[in-house]
């Protein structure tokens, strides 16, 4: 299967041939950004790892041409960044045991234009022959536009499916925001506790990122060992490390369910649960 763009590559850690890997793959983590599979969907990758009945699909939608840096990448061009990041998130889906990693290069430019449609239909065509049970992509209500729009695309390409080939769920994940604030009853709760080694080094071997000036170890640790442990005020912790998700399931089942109005329905409970505590 061709990519659109000139720098699009596939990647099959494990070297079968693109057809095996692809048909093979029972979980897709979709993100605009090098390291963010890691951050947002490591859920998924940790349910196929070693697993050989589930298979992660790692898809990486923008270049990464516009990523902050620092020390030895200081000097380093938005050219040298794009090399430099795709060869981390490489080395991430051969540590992760990803069935298929693919990096499909669009400029965030081109993705957070609503009139350009290519990577949608490009997304759409993946879905579709990777038929995945579950995906993964980025929350709603995360602060990076870039990471909105492609969760908006996510959707628009999963709608345009005919309905037997679309996933039994979409999660939307942490990481320009965290799903802390949600209601419980409205949090999907990812138990991410085991192969810590694993979940460390998905992040660590992000170099250009950690030593460019950005702590997304520490801080990725940091904040699924507070989910655990923030999770229940009257219970002792279930697990060590934890993922909040939104569950956008609804979304790609009813086409024509407003994402505005079905976002602002988590904020809703979420104001209505702070004022009904305060009443109380």
């Amino acid at each position: 299967m061709k990519l659109n763009k000139p720098g699009a590559e596939w990647y099959v850690p494990d070297g079968k041939d693109f057809d095996e890997a692809v048909a093979r793959t029972t979980h897709m983590g979709i993100s605009a950004h090098q390291d963010d599979l890691e951050i947002m969907a490591y859920h998924g990758i940790v349910e196929c790892f070693g697993n050989k009945d589930n298979w992660f699909f790692g898809t990486v939608v923008t270049d990464g041409a516009g990523s902050a840096r620092d020390g030895i990448y200081a000097s380093y061009s938005d050219e040298d960044m794009r090399a430099v990041r795709k060869m981390e998130q490489k080395k991430a889906a051969y540590i992760g045991e990803y069935g298929l990693q693919a990096l499909l290069d669009y400029t965030s430019a081109e993705v957070k234009n609503r009139e350009n449609r290519q990577s949608t239909e490009e997304l759409k065509c993946l879905i579709e022959k990777a038929a995945p049970r579950i995906i993964y992509t980025h929350n709603l209500a995360d602060k990076h536009d870039t990471h909105v729009a492609v969760a908006l695309k996510v959707i628009a390409a999963i709608r345009a499916l005919p309905r037997e080939l679309r996933p039994n769920k979409l999660y939307g994940c942490e990481v320009w925001r965290s799903l802390d604030w949600m209601v419980d009853s409205d949090k999907v709760m990812f138990n991410v506790s085991s192969h810590a080694n694993l979940a460390a080094a998905l992040v660590g071997v992000f170099d250009s990122q950690i030593c460019g000036g950005k702590r997304y170890d520490l801080a990725t640790a940091g904040r699924r060992i507070a989910n655990a442990t923030y999770a229940e005020s009257h219970q002792t912790d279930t697990s060590q490390s934890m993922n909040y998700g939104m569950d956008l399931t609804p979304l790609i089942q009813e086409p024509n369910l407003s994402i505005e109005e079905y976002v602002k329905s988590y904020i809703n409970r979420f104001s209505e649960d702070v004022c009904g505590r305060i009443n109380r």
